[in-house]
């Protein structure tokens, strides 16, 4: 858990200092950002290689807002995917049924929502934002394209943040 923490706060600083957000091909310490335009998986951002740590966030303003995008692996690399959310008094007490929901659709077709089983906290030290891990999906990947899908189930705002990829690349 420790390696996972050090690796998204890496990922997340290296994330707060890029300028601006992604909606074609992400590169790795892209800020990537999900907006209105982004509501399938087809119309998000297709991340190329899916083993790079990336941070892509989602902010919420009401229940039944989706954001997609896209994610590419070979076979047999390691699938990593954590769902997130930011620390808010607010956001924080909503009760698992109504926390943001993560869908991840391998590239056969077959589903998997990740089950919130965790609050666990972490605090980013570069841009001193606090976040909760809620859920997380270690796998061995198929070939092809994943599609991600991250919903909101409250009318509460939230910002969810997907942790992709384990691999520091530098110089991207």
């Amino acid at each position: 858990m420790r390696r996972s923490l050090i690796r998204i706060g890496i990922a997340t600083a290296a994330l707060g200092l890029a300028l601006s957000a992604s909606t074609g091909n992400a590169v790795a310490h892209e800020r990537i950002v999900l907006t209105g335009k982004n509501v399938t998986p087809a119309q998000g951002p297709l991340i190329s290689d899916g083993t790079i740590a990336r941070a892509v966030y989602a902010s919420f303003t009401g229940a039944g807002q989706e954001r997609g995008l896209r994610v590419r692996f070979t076979a047999g690399q390691e699938l990593r995917m954590e769902l997130l959310i930011s620390d808010t008094p607010t956001a924080s007490r909503l009760p698992a049924s109504r926390l943001p929901q993560l869908i991840v659709i391998a590239p056969d077709g077959s589903r998997r929502t990740l089950a919130i089983t965790e609050r666990t906290p972490f605090f980013e030290p570069y841009s001193k934002a606090s976040f909760l891990y809620l859920a997380r999906l270690r796998t061995k990947a198929q070939a092809g394209t994943y599609q991600v899908l991250v919903s909101s189930r409250s009318s509460t705002p939230v910002t969810a943040v997907i942790g992709i990829g384990y691999r520091e690349v530098a110089g991207h």
